[in-house]
Order: structure tokens, then C-alpha cells, then sequence
């Protein structure tokens, strides 16, 4: 059994940061940076900066949280490969545009494989940094996410539940984020993020058949997507100008989805998925071999929560900007 990581052990973790941190002079100067890979970046520093950051991983499902949080082995494994790119275009000083594209390649032991490279959900993405860093003030940087997710996934009368890459749901998201910079040890940059995502459904959506909502042949009614959010901070220390070491930690919780229509046999159905969360880590290590190009390796570790999966996620990156 995994036990469940409290609340209160990142709160204390960050707070101790920031008071190791507080004491030490401002921002390091010429550190180079890829990003983690967990937390989101905030908007391009200049007008006309476009950044590509393409992400490759692999989920491995290890085993599966039960809704006390106990730990099962779980057969068989749902497994996915995935491609994520997020292009972002600097519009204005402070106000940018971002979208992601995400390419899954999905396959289970008894349960077939995915009918090809299958598109998910589109999200676009308006970024406001509305406070400036001030590192010698100790004023970080604040920006504000506001966007929607576009139901470009497969979600409706799929051939089996392995091309189920989509909500069919529109899907208002907003986040608030920090960054802030500190020297330590004399001089290694040490930054900090914290974030928060709210992600909420604007209408449900027709369901018919098999679905991403577990619906079966002859169902026929509507499913909504349950709110969902994630909340964390990252820390990205510099060995040197070009190596960092990185580290994530974030909270994941989602509402179930609520199904509602007729069954195959005319049975009225209307039921509310049980809700879900985890706690994931994401150790990883940064190149940059210029200040806008870089890569970053590492992986995502789902190490506590409930009614979700136990899982390991691998992955890399390639971070641009032009």
C-alpha cells in the first residue's frame, strides 16, 4: 500500500523554500532554462517570439489506486504512446497565444490497439502576465490562463475503446501561475513555480453507441465531463549555465462524468462516474546548449491517490524559441 501524500507536506515544502530562498540576493543572471515538465510557462518575454515545444512519452500502468487509496495490481495494462507540442506565439510584451496538439497511440493486452495515431482535444490558450519580475524586490511574475478546449478527439461510436482520445465537450480551463528566481549557494539559480488549473465543461455533448464515456453498442442519449483541476510547483536548480536539475509536484482531482439516455434494451440509464485524484512527481534533467534551445528528459511518476492508476510516464522534450 502507497500511502497518500497530505496536503500540508507540499505547503510545508514550498514554505521552506522560500525561506532558505529569502535570505539570498535576486534572480541569477545567464541561467538557461528548458522548463520542467509538469508546470506551464508563463508568456513569451518579447513580441514576435515563437516557442515549439514538442514533448514524446510513454505510460506504463503499474498498478491501480483503489478508492481508499490502497494500491492493487492491475491486468491488463492500458498502454499509450503520446506526442504533445505546444506552440505559443508572444502577441504583445505581456500577452501571448498558446495551443498543444496531442498525437496518442493507444494498446491493451486482449483489447486490440488503437486504428492508428488518434488526435486528442485541442486546447488554445490566451496568456496574460500582468506583474512583471522584480527579483530585487522579490516581486515573481504572475500570469493568468484563460481558454477552451476543442472537442477534436474521437470520442462518439468508436470502434473500440482504445481510439476514445476525446470528451466531445467544449471545456472552459483557466490558471494563475508564479515564477520566481533566487541564488543559492552562492550562485546557482534556484526557480520556483507554483500553479493552479480550473477546468470546467461548457455544455454536455450527443453520446451514441460505444464512447469515451463507457457506454456500449445501442446506448443513445448525453455525457458531460466532470470539472477537474490540478494544482503545484515546480524547482529548477542550475549546475552551470547549461545544466539543470528539475522537480514536480502536483495535485490532480477530477469530478466524474455524469452519463444520462437509454441503454440498448430501452433501460433508462443516468449515472455520475466516481470522482478521482493523484498526486505525481517528475523528476527530470535540462540541456540547454543556447539560451532558446534545449532538451529536457525525465519522467512523471503517479506515486499516491484514489480510483485512478499507478503509472510511470517517460518522456522527453525539445524546447524552441525563435
Amino acid at each position: 500500500m502507497i500511502k497518500t501524500i497530505k496536503h500540508q507536506s507540499s505547503f510545508a515544502a514550498v514554505a521552506f523554500l522560500l525561506a532558505f530562498c529569502s535570505g539570498t540576493a535576486g534572480a541569477a543572471d545567464g541561467q538557461w532554462y528548458t522548463g520542467s515538465l509538469v508546470s506551464p510557462s508563463g508568456a513569451e518575454a518579447h513580441a514576435g517570439l515563437v516557442g515549439i515545444e514538442p514533448y514524446y512519452s510513454y505510460t506504463q500502468p503499474i498498478g491501480y489506486f483503489s478508492a481508499d487509496g490502497s494500491s492493487h495490481p492491475q491486468h491488463p495494462r492500458q498502454q499509450t504512446f503520446s506526442n504533445s507540442t505546444m506552440w505559443k506565439y508572444g502577441i504583445t510584451e505581456h500577452l501571448s497565444i498558446q495551443a498543444h496538439t496531442v498525437v496518442n497511440y493507444g494498446w491493451e493486452n486482449g483489447q486490440g490497439h488503437s486504428s492508428g495515431p488518434k488526435f486528442g482535444d485541442f486546447p488554445v490558450d490566451m496568456v496574460w502576465r500582468f506583474i512583471d519580475p522584480n527579483p530585487k524586490k522579490y516581486i515573481p511574475a504572475f500570469n493568468l490562463f484563460a481558454g477552451v478546449y476543442f472537442p477534436t478527439g474521437d470520442y462518439n461510436k468508436l470502434q473500440n475503446k482504445q481510439d476514445s482520445n476525446g470528451t466531445g465537450a467544449y471545456v472552459f480551463r483557466m490558471a494563475i501561475t508564479e515564477q520566481s528566481t533566487y541564488v543559492v549557494n552562492g550562485h546557482h539559480a534556484l526557480r520556483l513555480r507554483t500553479w493552479g488549473w480550473f477546468r470546467h465543461a461548457l455544455a454536455s455533448t450527443q453520446l451514441e453507441d460505444v464512447t469515451s464515456y463507457g457506454t456500449g453498442a445501442g446506448f443513445h442519449g448525453r455525457g458531460r465531463p466532470g470539472m477537474s483541476g490540478q494544482t503545484g510547483f515546480s524547482l529548477e536548480y542550475g549546475l552551470n549555465q547549461a545544466w539543470v536539475l528539475a522537480f514536480d509536484l502536483a495535485r490532480d482531482w477530477a469530478n466524474g462524468s455524469r452519463v444520462w439516455g437509454y441503454d440498448a434494451h430501452g433501460k433508462h440509464v443516468d449515472r455520475i462516474a466516481a470522482s478521482s485524484g493523484d498526486w505525481q512527481i517528475a523528476p527530470a534533467v535540462e540541456y540547454s546548449w543556447t539560451s532558446r534551445m534545449g532538451i529536457i528528459v525525465g519522467s512523471a511518476i503517479y506515486c499516491a491517490g484514489h480510483n485512478t492508476g499507478v503509472k510511470v510516464s517517460p518522456q522527453f522534450a525539445v524546447n524552441m524559441v525563435y
